[in-house]
């Protein structure tokens, strides 16, 4: 930290950290590496899916990034479910306070808890898990995205905290981002 207390990134990225915060600034920083990160998040959390939501996929990735206690990704995807969602952040509060009583699916309940192992560890994710995942109506297909959503987002997570990079406190911030993402996507910052 700085002396008037505003966080310091554990690199010189070269740009105005408060204009591009979190992952955008390491992404304009290295575009060699953000043109693949953001290709993935697209596929991940916007392409068309048969069964879940761009709103549910991005509340996974928020999720698993309040798991990792990522500021950043955490606002910045939960901001991005509740535009997608009807419940808006509502129901993303409240599946981020508690999936077991957040008035969801029991599908996605199933999924959240794949999602919670995964970022406890790959190893984490049982049979057991998987087989709850399928009771409860999952797809072999929602299992893998679950799984991979989760693999990723705690990539991009330790990657923004990694850098140290400056996260608003402001909500407003990322409710704006997420009407940008919304509408245009992943890599059109």
């Amino acid at each position: 930290m700085s002396r008037d207390g505003d966080v310091i990134a554990h690199i010189d990225l070269g740009l105005d950290e408060k204009r591009h915060p979190g992952i955008t600034g390491p992404m304009i920083y290295r575009p060699e590496t953000a043109k693949p990160l953001n290709a993935l998040a697209e596929a991940l959390l916007r392409a068309p899916h048969p069964t879940l939501s761009p709103g549910e996929r991005e509340l996974i990735a928020a999720y698993v990034s309040g798991l990792n206690e990522c500021h950043f990704c955490c606002s910045s995807h939960s901001a991005i479910a509740a535009a997608q969602l009807p419940e808006g952040a509502d129901l993303v509060d409240r599946v981020r306070a508690d999936p077991e009583t957040a008035p969801i699916g029991a599908k996605l309940r199933a999924l959240l808890r794949v999602a919670a192992a995964v970022q406890r560890g790959g190893r984490s994710v049982t049979g057991e898990l998987v087989d709850d995942a399928r009771r409860e109506g999952a797809t072999d297909l929602e299992i893998h995205d679950t799984v991979l959503i989760a693999a990723a987002f705690c990539m991009y997570n330790r990657y923004v905290d990694g850098l140290g990079t400056f996260a608003p406190q402001d909500g407003q911030a990322y409710e704006n981002s997420a009407r940008h993402i919304v509408a245009h996507g992943y890599g059109a910052f």
